[in-house]
């Protein structure tokens, strides 16, 4: 880390002391705090900006300063909610830090006189586990947006929201240049009953190219353009030179195994058998991972815009990436037949798959060939063809990694992830389970090792160092779980010690029954999100005590933080930081809330793509499979591409359903049939929604209820299961 100039506090002093000040700190009090002279109190001023770009100050009322993640007595709040109570609840107007903001009730002064949209100087007060806000002042009306697509009816205009959840239309008080079918962003003004929209801007045709992944884009709040800054010093940054103090391993016939369509290529690998006495049939192997620390120096424009974009994001037809595209696409990128500079993880493995050794180094490669998964597959099935000779010894060498693998036994759920095919006009050409071939299990593996010896060489320098950690399920779900099980008569013992194999063990008992991705679906929900943190406490799904996210730096900001760690433990040049533990804490937190948005947004996209495909089949019979029951319906999937559907109970027929809640289960009182999860179903298609990617369902030949009334639902008191989805990511 360097050194504080001048007398500069550093960071973690100018927070401590914000802090513990009695009143709220400018930087006339900061300056006086620390004796600082009239140079230095210019550099403060610098260094308070970037304080507050990051996310760790923020400026309040009399150019003063708060540290974030609390509130200031008094702030600027938004309006955005106002229930069916009449309760008004605010937002804090500016937030940058990395927790989500705190909603505040407002207690009005006059009943009626705020609107959704509206601002207010409040004084704040922390109440029990919230927040009460009392107004001050009305200030000049800001307005909270909404996305969605343009209806008119009777020559009256209504905006119907993206959002799935959303039942509410509004009425439109002003189209712009916008017309009927148009994607647009709204206002929102006034309060319920008499909340209207008006067109502020029209974003296109919903169905056009790129449109379903643009929705998520805006709703989300995605960052998908660069500013120039960060455009010029990219150019600037791919200049530079390689420098002559890299290991030189161009020799080394290294190639990246990727997806056919794949435009960024992180890591590469090599593997020989192992000529050391010591470690008899065990291996030597390369993982190369692109050195992106190298271009990207912590401070710079472009190490603020990856940290505040946290990830790449990828929809079936864009990638809205982490760094500029020169970098990322380019200079960076591991391409075949170019000398690329990289951050190269030597390892030493033994017959047994156990790694016995690692070392780092910054190294000069030049990659033999890019390979699709399917074409490196499809050679080494026919033991002919192109690059065989650096195929089989990878090949070898993961055996023995598959071997340690399956003695530690990670968690094993084997769920097909759903692939969009477009043409080249964007136009979709199906929607399938993606293949899983033992290609993409041997990089998996692969990069596996690269990210234990990452974790363990930064603990061997007793380095901070940016784990990935996953928990073990908690004691709630693993009761939902065992609770769904019973459904099944599949046993499952609270009292037991839970592994990963645990698990592994239910799904072998259930063997190849029709509900065995039902199951599946519903062990990876009871398990914990995945995040990051400098606290270490293992990774749980695989089955590791010490791991780390090394290998896909060009696309994620926490490998990146780790390459840093790495080059200035082991002083291998420049580029390299050691943050203090806070703020790795802060990083963490940052980076692990973006996954998640990237990771909502790349669901909801896919939802919406099926939706468009599922469009033109609209009337049709199709076969589906129960995935959640609710006292208002169940939902369904369709077999073999997806996507989530409602069938009301309203639809179901003239009987009473009553609903169970702790087994999920609709069951008919005078038919007796029973609507239960995991149960197939043959539905018909009643709508499918490729702007919001919801569908709908009705029974075969359009059975519905009686017109004169809907049926009623019986509620049975019982444990509600938790269903919550949870991300695949390691």
């Amino acid at each position: 880390m360097q050194r504080p100039i001048s007398g500069l506090p550093t960071r973690a002093q100018i927070l401590d002391f914000i802090q513990k000040s009695g009143s709220l700190a400018g930087k006339r009090e900061i300056a006086r705090a620390f004796g600082l002279t009239a140079q230095g109190k210019i550099a403060l001023k610098a260094l308070l900006k970037d304080m507050a770009d990051e996310g760790l100050i923020d400026s309040a009322p009399g150019r003063s300063f708060h540290k974030m993640g609390g509130l200031p007595k008094v702030t600027v709040l938004r309006v955005a909610d106002v229930d069916d109570g009449g309760n008004v609840w605010a937002v804090p107007e500016v937030w940058q830090a990395e927790t989500p903001p705190p909603r505040l009730r407002v207690r009005e002064r006059k009943r009626g006189e705020l609107g959704i949209g509206q601002r207010v100087l409040a004084r704040t007060e922390e109440a029990g586990s919230g927040w009460i806000a009392h107004p001050l002042k009305v200030l000049a009306r800001a307005s909270e947006q909404v996305l969605g697509v343009l209806r008119e009816e009777a020559g009256r205009f209504w905006l119907t929201g993206v959002e799935k959840k959303e039942r509410r239309e509004f009425a439109v008080s002003d189209t712009g240049d916008a017309a009927a079918g148009d994607l647009v962003m709204c206002e929102m003004a006034g309060r319920p009953p008499k909340v209207t929209v008006r067109v502020v801007e029209r974003l296109g045709d919903p169905f056009a190219p790129r449109s379903f992944s643009m929705i998520a884009i805006h709703k989300l709040g995605i960052p998908d353009v660069f500013a120039e800054e960060t455009l010029e010093e990219a150019e600037e940054v791919a200049r530079l030179s390689l420098g002559d103090d890299r290991e030189d391993l161009r020799h080394l016939p290294i190639v990246a195994i990727d997806p056919a369509d794949a435009r960024d290529h992180d890591d590469a690998v090599w593997a020989a058998p192992d000529d050391d006495p010591a470690n008899p049939g065990g291996w030597q192997a390369v993982v190369a991972i692109a050195d992106v620390s190298f271009y990207v120096r912590p401070g710079s424009a472009l190490d603020k815009e990856a940290r505040s974009r946290g990830n790449s994001v990828y929809f079936p037809d864009q990638v809205v990436p982490m760094l500029p595209e020169i970098l990322s696409a380019h200079v960076c990128s591991l391409k075949e037949g170019e000398d690329r500079a990289a951050l190269a993880c030597h390892l030493q493995i033994t017959s047994a798959g156990v790694l016995k050794g690692w070392r780092f180094t910054r190294a000069l490669v030049r990659i033999a060939a890019n390979i699709a998964y399917e074409d490196a597959q499809a050679t080494i099935d026919a033991g002919d063809g192109p690059m065989i000779d650096a195929l089989k010894p990878l090949w070898a060498c993961w055996g023995a990694l598959a071997k340690a693998r399956d003695a530690r036994e990670p968690l094993d759920l084997d769920l097909p992830e759903r692939r969009v095919v477009l043409d080249e006009k964007g136009r979709i050409l199906s929607v399938a389970a993606r293949e899983r071939l033992d290609a993409h299990r041997l990089i998996e593996d692969y990069m596996i090792a690269a990210n234990v010896a990452a974790a363990k060489a930064l603990e061997a320098k007793k380095s901070p160092c940016m784990y990935r950690v996953h928990q073990a399920p908690s004691r709630e779900k693993l009761v939902a779980l065992k609770d769904y099980l019973e459904t099944f008569d599949v046993p499952f013992a609270l009292g037991q010690v839970v592994k990963p194999s645990t698990f592994n063990r239910i799904i072998d008992r259930i063997g190849d029954a029709d509900f065995r991705p039902q199951v599946m679906e519903q062990i990876l929900r009871s398990q914990t999100q995945a995040y990051y943190a400098p606290a270490n406490h293992g990774h749980f799904g695989l089955s590791l005590g010490s791991y780390a996210h090394f290998t896909s730096p060009i696309r994620r900001y926490a490998d990146l933080v780790v390459h840093r760690a790495l080059v200035a433990a082991y002083k291998l040049g420049p580029g390299g930081l050691l943050p203090d533990e806070g703020e790795m804490e802060r990083i963490g937190e940052g980076v692990s809330r973006l996954e998640r948005r990237a990771m909502e947004a790349e669901r909801d996209t896919v939802d919406r793509y099926v939706a468009a495909y599922l469009a033109e089949h609209v009337g049709e019979e199709v076969e589906a499979r129960i995935t959640g029951v609710q006292n208002y319906g169940f939902f369904a999937t369709v077999d073999g591409v997806g996507g989530d559907g409602l069938m009301p109970v309203r639809d179901l027929g003239g009987e009473y359903y009553r609903f169970d809640e702790a087994a999920r289960t609709l069951t008919g009182e005078t038919s007796g049939d029973v609507f239960a999860l995991g149960r197939r179903v043959r539905l018909r298609l009643a709508e499918a929604n490729p702007v919001s990617g919801a569908l709908r369902f009705e029974l075969p030949g359009g059975k519905g209820a009686p017109p004169s009334r809907a049926p009623r639902v019986l509620k049975r008191r019982g444990r509600p299961a938790n269903i919550r989805h949870q991300g695949k990511r390691r």
